[in-house]
């Protein structure tokens, strides 16, 4: 199985040196080759979560059957839950892993490839985060010999029990708060790449969904999804910042999963959806909101996505629907939901409101729960008037003192901090 780089066609690799290279030549994103449709879903969807998993990461990435087996079985050791909430709408949870985010597919699944791939080099797993990644991240290596994670984050603009979850944990994990928005973290992280002196001394390879480990491992909930539906196609909304997630469901689509339609749900950073309504792409400043998670003016991933329009031969604009909920209909959401008798943090709020936007008649619709509300306790108690208890990898970090440096948005002040660690 080949992977190409988008931005450098000509560059072509294997899984494995894809993973450990993270980026291509000029920043570009590894992406597979090829993705063949399957030739029996309904079988596919009648296995068990992890088996289903193997079989469907194998066949993206080459890996041999055993291995992807178990690599699968040991990242996701945890559930896939989806809620009825009545009628044809349905909440896909995705936050029962260690981290309490979706994002501990994609990062357990990387450490494991990691793992298995080394040749014992030190490697340096640099990183940012809008919030939940760098939990996800955090978790997934902390304590594992000859890693050292370094995760960038905006100061500031994380809740702070998603900064206690991964600075408090120390060891291996190191983690830097940046006096600029996540925009200028993704790129400082592009930047160091493109040092290559720095990549050499430091191995450095990357957790973000730029990684394509990290992408193609979230491809197995949209299966799990569909086949707890009994077959049916759902339209998916996804609450999207760097469009990593939306991706997924797309390669899950082009794999042959029947997906009717699907949604990304932004709030005010709204790069996509003006860009779908006129064709042309104008970041404007990045703005913070309450689902700062998402608060991404340029989404890495949103090459990928227009590639996967490309192979399917239909227009972006065809292939994905976007639209922005800013934060006064996301606390209603919030509002609205719990008087249903669910509770949602923001993301999954928004992804909720933008779906009911735009469901139709007879479809079923199934909206992405990215995060554990207690992440976001702040914004659920200042909406609802009420205390949110505390999951226990909550509580345990909740009084722990910060271990993060501080520096400003440049590259030097980076490199020095890379090179100092």
């Amino acid at each position: 199985m080949d992977f190409v780089n988008l931005a450098h066609p000509d560059e072509r690799v294997d899984f494995a040196t894809a993973v450990q290279r993270g980026l291509g030549r000029g920043q570009g994103l590894f992406f597979p080759e090829r993705i063949k449709p399957l030739a029996d879903i309904d079988a596919l969807l009648d296995l068990p979560f992890v088996t289903r998993s193997a079989r469907l990461l194998a066949g993206l990435t080459g890996l041999e059957p055993t291995l992807a087996e178990a690599l699968v079985s040991r990242a996701f050791d945890f559930p896939v839950e989806q809620v009825s909430l009545g009628g044809d709408v349905h909440a896909l949870e995705l936050f029962h892993g260690p981290s309490l985010a979706f994002k501990d597919f994609g990062a357990r699944f990387l450490a494991a490839c990691l793992g298995e791939f080394s040749n014992g080099d030190p490697t340096t797993i640099l990183t940012a985060t809008s919030g939940d990644t760098g939990a996800a991240v955090a978790h997934a290596f902390h304590g594992i010999a000859g890693v050292r994670a370094v995760i960038l984050y905006p100061r500031g603009r994380i809740s702070p029990l998603q900064e206690k979850l991964f600075c408090t944990l120390g060891d291996n994990i190191h983690t830097i708060s940046v006096d600029a928005d996540f925009d200028t973290c993704q790129a400082l992280v592009k930047q160091a790449f493109d040092d290559q002196a720095l990549r050499r001394d430091l191995g450095l390879n990357s957790a973000n969904s730029i990684n394509v480990a990290r992408l193609l491992a979230q491809v197995s909930y949209y299966f799990e999804s569909v086949a707890q539906l009994g077959g049916k196609a759902p339209v998916f909304c996804v609450p999207s910042g760097n469009f990593g997630n939306v991706t997924a469901c797309g390669v899950a689509r082009a794999l042959g999963l029947p997906v009717r339609r699907l949604l990304a749900a932004t709030n005010r950073n709204d790069t996509v959806p003006r860009y779908l309504a006129d064709g042309r792409w104008e970041p404007q400043a990045t703005v913070a909101t309450l689902s700062n998670a998402m608060d991404i003016s340029r989404p890495n991933n949103f090459p990928r996505v227009e590639e996967l329009a490309r192979r399917a031969g239909v227009p972006i604009a065809d292939y994905l629907r976007s639209v922005a909920v800013d934060d006064v209909a996301t606390t209603d959401a919030i509002v609205e939901l719990d008087a249903a008798g669910y509770l949602a943090d923001p993301h999954s709020a928004l992804a909720w409101k933008a779906l009911v936007r735009e469901l139709r008649a007879g479809e079923a619709g199934v909206f992405l729960c990215t995060a554990h509300p207690a992440k976001f306790a702040e914004v659920i108690e200042d909406t609802l008037g009420r205390a949110v208890p505390l999951p226990p990898a909550l509580a345990a970090v909740r009084d722990k003192p910060l271990l993060s440096a501080r520096i400003p948005g440049d590259i030097d002040a980076l490199r020095e901090q890379l090179r100092d660690d």
